[in-house]
């Protein structure tokens, strides 16, 4: 790998020539390599679930584009030199996070954030047996992160479990353990 300083011949080339040198910019800098062949290593389990991973986001991108209000809402959070689709590949990427779960006066109040969107959460309460006593749709706050579950009961030693969802379906479960 080389970087190219002032070549005025460079400033204007990028692509592959002759099947054995690339010239690419990258951060304000051309730089000229050899080109790159398949590798013949075989690919590891994590390569696998990465490459498995992105053939769901980019299905799910691609049914994105074919639903309007949703390629619309992608495409108002696009950045310059962003699309859509590379935003809803993003957004099936990552699964939403949990950050706290925690009880005020019998309400279940989860904090959850996703880059994109969480689009719903679900609780479930179970007893100290793991015998789920009642399961509901928590109600988006405010503040547009916290979610509140009202619970009819909530019995000691058993546990609530949280499920965050979002706009690609992808799903976050976390357990609080009751005391």
């Amino acid at each position: 790998m080389a970087l190219v300083k002032d070549s005025i011949l460079l400033q204007l080339v990028r692509g592959t020539l002759g099947k054995q040198l690339t010239i690419y910019e990258r951060n304000g800098q051309i730089i000229m390599a050899k080109k790159r062949g398949p590798s013949m290593k075989k690919p590891t389990k994590k390569q696998l679930e990465a490459r498995y991973k992105m053939t769901i986001a980019a299905a799910y991108a691609k049914a994105i584009l074919q639903d309007p209000e949703l390629k619309a809402y992608y495409k108002l959070l696009a950045g310059p030199g962003q699309n859509a689709y590379n935003l809803a590949i993003k957004d099936a990427y990552k699964s939403p996070e949990i950050q706290n779960i925690r009880l005020e006066e019998g309400t279940v109040v989860v904090t959850a954030k996703d880059e994109f969107r969480v689009v719903e959460v679900d609780v479930r309460v179970h007893d100290a047996a793991g015998a789920m006593l009642e399961r509901g749709k928590a109600v988006l706050g405010r503040n547009g992160v916290d979610w509140y579950y009202k619970a009819g009961y909530l019995p000691s030693g058993g546990k609530v479990v949280v499920v965050a969802v979002d706009l690609p379906g992808n799903e976050t479960p976390r357990e609080l353990k009751l005391e």
